[in-house]
């Protein structure tokens, strides 16, 4: 058990195609969890939880990634394991690089995760 994080390209049919996947990067997760909730979304447990992701949200990503504010968050939880920022960075740049590019041409991305 533990953290298991998926960004993945939904077409209109709903079919789900995976663009990303994460073990156990819990301050990516922390992330998730405050856009989500800035995007009015509420839950009791941010486990199975769908966000879709924006331009604007991609480059607020990056932004935090490459100046470490990600770091402040300190996102923890019994599955979650140790923040894992330096190990996943360039990743998570090749992601948001990806994504961007799948909006682009008309895609939706979005993040869910399981623990």
């Amino acid at each position: 058990m533990g953290l298991d994080q998926f960004a993945y390209l939904k077409d209109d049919s709903g079919n789900q195609t995976e663009i990303a996947y994460w073990r156990k990067h819990p301050n990516l997760q922390g992330w998730m969890e405050k856009l989500f909730a800035s995007k009015g979304g509420t839950c009791e447990s941010f486990n199975g939880v769908e966000v879709e992701l924006t331009s604007q949200d991609l480059s607020d990503l990056r932004s935090d990634i490459v100046s470490d504010s990600m770091k402040k968050l300190d996102t923890s939880g019994f599955f979650f394991g140790s923040p894992s920022d330096d190990h996943y960075r360039d990743y998570d740049l090749d992601f948001i690089a990806n994504a961007r590019l799948i909006l682009l041409a008309g895609g939706r991305v979005f993040y869910n995760s399981s623990w």
